[in-house]
């Protein structure tokens, strides 16, 4: 009996597993890993006017170079804003050269699929 259970757990893992390679190859996840796709850098985000003011939002659930793709071009989507990524730090630093609401940012983070802390 306990064999019967011990199979049927990993069974079960095993499906989970799967089911969460699936997503991510398929680029569901939020990080955008599968699909074959290579990273490329991305150029600085010129801003038009002085800078007025800078922010730095820290971010969870980065793991990977595409992930700071992901927050980067959603955050300088962002009219008025630039935004540099750094994966180790799990933040965000951002300079603006107009008054932007912070909840304009971090609504662009979390469309993207991160956490803002």
């Amino acid at each position: 009996m306990a064999d019967v259970i011990i199979v049927l757990v990993l069974v079960v893992i095993v499906l989970i597993a799967l089911k969460s390679t699936r997503k991510h190859m398929k680029g569901e996840s939020s990080c955008c890993g599968g699909g074959g796709e290579i990273y490329q850098a991305l150029e600085d985000k010129k801003l038009d006017n002085p800078i007025i003011k800078e922010n730095v939002f820290k971010i969870k659930g980065m793991t990977c170079q595409h992930c700071v793709a992901n927050v980067t071009k959603a955050i300088n989507a962002v009219e008025g804003v630039s935004a540099q990524v750094n994966l180790k730090k799990e933040e965000a630093h951002v300079v603006y050269d107009r008054e932007v609401d912070d909840q304009k940012i971090i609504s662009a983070i979390q469309q993207a699929g991160y956490d803002v802390k």
